[in-house]
């Protein structure tokens, strides 16, 4: 009983132990099976990833590596600045720092996320960020300039959050800045961005550059622009820079010297307020122009940055601001009398001594050619001017002919011939009119009667308040006539010497005493109240129909050894003496002011 026990015990035990054997082979087999599948998951999920990263992805990751790895960055010149005459500035440059995208640092649809987060940062809208980024991957540009003048709060902000925006970079720029706003904006003018047409025919252009437009910022674009340099720079995922590879130094602008007085630019703006006009500032020896006033204006510090085309086109509907109007042609009223005085001398049909008789209108072909304040019996130059008396210089063209007026117009400066010396680009819209010149414009003959409206500066003729400042500085040096320009460094250079103006100084003495009695008991005595010193002048009053005249005048100071020559035209003014010649004034203060009498005698 005992051994039968012990064998079928015995042969449980061993059963038992087969199947806990097997149990537990099972187990270490299924095991097992779990681990290959998950060891030929991971690794199928890694050879996945690898395909798609070197098959799918292959050229976009290779790119960005290497675009990750090594970045050229252009290092734009520090433009040259525009100063006066004393080397005050009129266009200098600010630091700033802009934001740049690197387009293929990420995916298109990682850009949208990026942009999200990006926008209300930057306060560009996410649409206008991915309208850029698809724009650039499109066009194949490297990297897109997103916006300029990041604020100090902004530029912190986006450096703490560096790691969530790949492609994102900081740059230090150098922008351009007018710390005067406006003044002197015609003469200095604005940048604008290089358009893909200058890119391909100006190899020294690069892409986002500013260029000159119009003024001085124009003609010495070459001169103030520099040259670009380049930094082949190391960065890494978080798009700092590791290292430079290389570097090419940029080189700065040339600095641009004016003949403009900042002083005398500022009061000439002042005095000429919020009325459309212009006012010239002459030497008269030498033809600086030491002020160039027009208004309406423009702030050219608008246009630092690129402006939208819907601002473009609003600002420039805004009252013609982009229009030099000291270069604009305007019927120069009895201003002209100056020319017609030299032309009657010039022609030798009259001495300086001629006299003249004058009445309160005349008739020419059955029209009345009125004296604007009746008549002043028989009289000379000196008290023609004085008084402004028409029938006077209407006599006078009716002898001596329209030719020869226009002869001794451009003998003294007008026509236009002087335009190219300013150095900045223009367009003259002046006239010092022709026979051929009426039958092209009104299809009709020239009559007596243009000769008589000629003389006194109405009818066809017109000039720009440069030229008449010119005329009247010829008046005031003795004869010569002046070349203007901008530029310093042509002061005293052969191009710029005066020259005769072929009329003798007995001639120009006696136009000069004229002008002088216009200051003194004339139609311009405003002037002779003793706050300055004596100076000389013509008062002008150009007739339009249907509007309001507008208001000239010219004149030189002070009234002997002559040293500044202004020229000022305010737009529907009414009469010379009551708009422009308080300009005149003002000018003439701070000139005598600023240069005490010890200075300029």
């Amino acid at each position: 009983m005992v051994r039968e026990f012990s064998f079928s015990f015995g042969f449980r035990k061993i059963e038992e132990n087969n199947l806990s054997y097997q149990e537990h082979r099972s187990r270490l087999i299924y095991r097992a099976i779990v681990m290959m599948l998950l060891t030929t998951t991971i690794i199928g999920l890694q050879v996945t990833r690898l395909a798609q990263l070197q098959l799918i992805q292959g050229k976009h990751n290779r790119e960005r590596a290497e675009k990750n790895r090594i970045r050229p960055i252009p290092v734009a010149s520090n433009r040259g600045l525009i100063l006066d005459r004393y080397g005050k500035a009129f266009a200098s440059n600010r630091l700033t720092r802009s934001i740049y995208l690197w387009p293929k640092e990420q995916l298109q649809e990682q850009w949208k996320i990026t942009a999200a987060k990006l926008s209300p940062i930057i306060n560009i809208p996410a649409n206008k960020i991915i309208e850029k980024v698809e724009e650039a991957i499109t066009s194949g540009e490297r990297n897109i300039h997103l916006t300029y003048q990041v604020s100090p709060d902004t530029f912190i902000t986006l450096q703490e959050r560096a790691e969530e925006f790949p492609g994102l970079e900081i740059r230090a720029e150098s922008t351009r800045y007018y710390p005067h706003g406006q003044l002197a904006s015609h003469v200095i003018g604005y940048l604008g961005e290089v358009t893909p047409a200058e890119l391909e025919t100006n190899h020294q252009y690069q892409l986002r550059m500013m260029v000159g437009r119009i003024g001085v910022e124009a003609s010495a674009n070459d001169q103030l622009a520099g040259k670009w340099g380049q930094r082949l720079i190391e960065v890494n995922a978080q798009n700092r820079e590791i290292r430079i590879f290389e570097e090419k130094e940029p080189q700065g602008g040339k600095t641009v010297k004016l003949t403009l007085d900042l002083d005398l630019q500022k009061i000439a703006e002042k005095a000429l307020g919020f009325r459309k006009g212009a006012v010239v500032v002459l030497d008269v020896n030498t033809g600086e122009v030491l002020a160039m006033a027009s208004y309406p204006r423009f702030n050219p510090n608008v246009f630092t940055k690129p402006v939208a085309e819907e601002k473009w086109r609003s600002l420039h509907s805004q009252e013609q601001s982009f229009v030099n109007r000291a270069l604009q042609g305007y019927p120069p009223g009895s201003t002209f009398k100056i020319v017609t005085s030299a032309a009657a001398m010039g022609s030798s049909k009259f001495s300086p001594y001629s006299i003249i008789q004058t009445s309160d209108s005349i008739y020419i072909g059955g029209i009345r050619f009125k004296e604007h304040s009746g008549g002043y019996g028989p009289i000379g130059f000196r008290t023609a001017l004085a008084y402004s008396s028409n029938t006077f210089f209407y006599k006078l063209g009716i002898s001596i002919g329209h030719t020869e007026i226009a002869k001794w117009a451009y003998k003294l400066g007008l026509g236009g011939k002087n335009l190219n010396l300013l150095g900045i680009p223009a367009t003259y819209n002046g006239l010092i009119p022709t026979e051929e010149d009426k039958r092209q414009i009104y299809n009709d003959a020239w009559y007596l009667g243009d000769t008589v409206t000629m003389a006194i500066g109405q009818g066809l003729v017109l000039a720009t308040p440069l030229e008449l400042a010119v005329a009247a500085a010829a008046i005031a040096n003795g004869g010569k006539e002046v070349k203007p320009h901008l530029l310093a460094d042509q002061t005293n250079s052969p191009e710029i010497k005066p020259i005769p103006t072929e009329l003798k100084p007995e001639y120009v003495n006696m136009i000069k005493e004229g002008m002088i009695d216009v200051v003194d008991y004339g139609t311009a005595r405003s002037l002779n109240d003793g706050t300055i010193p004596l100076t000389g002048g013509k008062t002008g009053t150009s007739e339009l129909i249907g509007k309001k005249s507008h208001s000239l005048y010219v004149a030189f100071g002070p009234a002997e050894q002559s040293k500044i020559a202004i020229a000022v035209i305010v737009e529907n003014g009414g009469y010379g003496s009551v708009s422009a010649a308080p300009v005149a004034k003002q000018v003439f203060q701070t000139y005598f002011r600023k240069y005490s009498q010890a200075k300029y005698n």
